[in-house]
């Protein structure tokens, strides 16, 4: 009998650093595929991407200024963010789930390795919603009537929005280890950010949550807005980072390159934090700032035919849109008004900061026209009523208390020579109504219609009578007298006059 001995050779093995980084990119890669191609995500995609074509396509009436569209691509990606989440934290357990745990003992991957990788996974995430972002302001920025400048840091926030919430997943599957966890904390994150059960006031505390918008009826230029974006993006980015380190570390990752990560993200984190919540109060500057612009703004003024038009500098480019109006709507203006110059300027109430409803009064200097920062839409009638209140009146002031039949010249010259008159007088009008009396709106006070004179306008409009254009110049001075009935009037320009007499109280 004889015995055999061998001896067994201790496998070559390679650095470890060198095989462990390339085989946590190889299964970054691999879980980066798995998450794009999972159900939520998918969906999430594909829903968000037709909500950018749904949306962007009509928005602010094709005069977006950019620097609110900048902050309109902020809100979707959260949907985004919460099925990434899922997905990560899906992720992240599916090896204890499967009861396969145990089987990555033997590989090269220790466990916060694979929680490295796995962070790294929601990296192409977050780049695919920086091109949805980038595609959606692009559109914007490309459309004729674009104004304004938009603002990187804003951008920004979309898709390092992704990117925290899915190094959240990443952390929650790794603390809890449970496939519930994610689901559970989706459901709180959908009410608290997406469906606004959150704080409703804009303030230091606010600028916590991933998106905070400040949009309002009329923009404000964008050196006016006040909003501590660039401090906002660091501090998403270091919540991002921080998370994500914070979940290698809970697996066992205890190198000097994670701990230093890590003291980097918490450090930007609350650096951003605090700088953010200090930038969210105005400055005196700002302030001053803001009030210079309410009281005596810096214009930039141009002549088109007969009429000057000033605008603030980033609306500069609309004068020539504004002059087209004017000059449709003298068009068919008869006596003085027809060649009168008119001063047509931009005015905006700044004070109370962007994202507020402010009123701004009618001015009282005869011929001038005030125009806002919004355009398209419902603003272009709301204009032509305010230049043709002032082509009757004289002065925005006194077109705004018209109570006898002037009122119906004012609504025909501004409505008459539009596409869809009756449309128009519909969304001119604060109730939306064609029928009984109702509130005008215009960039400064309202004007008013009574229930005759409104009867009268739909008749002018609905079934104009042969040259009532022509009448329209022919009895200019007395259509526009003071006093004058709106009986008078409809007798004038040929249709059947009201049923009851002028009357404010209506």
């Amino acid at each position: 009998m004889s015995t055999v001995l061998t001896q067994e050779s201790a496998p070559v093995q390679a650095p470890l650093d060198d095989r462990g980084a390339r085989a946590v990119l190889a299964l970054a890669r691999f879980e980066a595929r798995r998450l794009l191609l999972s159900v939520p995500v998918v969906i999430a995609f594909v829903a968000y991407v037709a909500w950018i074509v749904w949306r962007t396509r009509e928005s602010w009436d094709g005069y977006p200024v950019l620097q609110e569209a900048d902050q309109a691509t902020q809100a979707t990606p959260m949907l985004v963010g919460l099925a990434v989440l899922l997905g990560a934290a899906r992720a992240v357990v599916r090896s204890e789930r499967h009861g396969t745990e145990h089987h990555f003992s033997v590989l090269v991957l220790r466990p916060w390795r694979r929680t490295a990788a796995h962070a790294l996974s929601v990296v192409p995430a977050a780049l695919l919603t920086a091109v949805c972002v980038a595609g959606q302001f692009g559109w914007e920025a490309l459309k004729p009537g674009a104004v304004g400048h938009g603002s990187p840091a804003e951008l920004a926030v979309g898709p390092l929005t992704v990117l925290a919430f899915g190094a959240l997943g990443v952390l929650l599957g790794r603390l809890t280890m449970s496939a519930f966890a994610a689901p559970l904390l989706v459901v709180v994150l959908l009410f608290v950010f997406v469906l606004g059960t959150g704080p409703s006031e804009v303030g230091g505390l606010s600028w916590l949550a991933p998106a905070v918008a400040q949009t309002g009826p009329d923009a404000l230029p964008s050196d006016l807005l006040g909003r501590p974006a660039a401090w906002h993006a660091l501090y998403l980015a270091g919540v991002a980072l921080g998370v994500a380190l914070l979940a290698v570390t809970v697996a066992g990752g205890r190198t000097a390159a994670v701990r230093a990560g890590l003291a980097l993200g918490l450090a930007a984190a609350v650096t951003g934090g605090v700088l953010q919540a200090r930038g969210a109060t105005p400055s005196p500057e700002l302030t001053a700032a803001r009030e210079r612009a309410s009281a005596n703004p810096d214009l930039t003024c141009a002549e088109h035919g007969r009429s000057r038009y000033c605008a603030l500098p980033e609306w500069a480019p609309r004068t020539g849109t504004w002059a087209g109006v004017v000059d449709r709507v003298q068009a068919v203006a008869g006596g003085s008004a027809h060649d009168r110059r008119l001063d047509v300027r931009q005015r905006i109430d700044a004070r109370y900061g962007p994202g507020t409803d402010a009123t701004i009064p009618a001015s009282t200097e005869p011929h001038r026209v005030t125009v806002g920062t919004a355009w398209g839409g419902n603003r272009v009638p709301e204009f032509s009523s305010a230049v043709a209140a002032v082509l009757v009146a004289g002065t925005e002031a006194a077109g705004s208390e018209l109570c006898d039949g002037r009122m119906v010249t004012v609504m025909w010259l501004s409505l008459s020579w539009q596409d869809d008159p009756m449309n128009a007088l519909r969304r001119v009008r604060l109730d939306d109504s064609v029928k009984g009396s109702a509130i005008v709106l215009s960039p400064t006070d309202p004007l008013s219609m009574t229930e005759g004179q409104t009867d009268v306008v739909r008749r002018l409009l609905e079934n104009p009578p042969a040259g009532v254009g022509a009448r329209v110049k022919e009895h200019w001075a007395e259509l526009t007298s003071p006093g004058v009935t709106t009986a008078r009037v409809a007798d004038l320009l040929g249709v059947a006059g009201p049923g009851k007499a002028d009357s404010c109280e209506e």
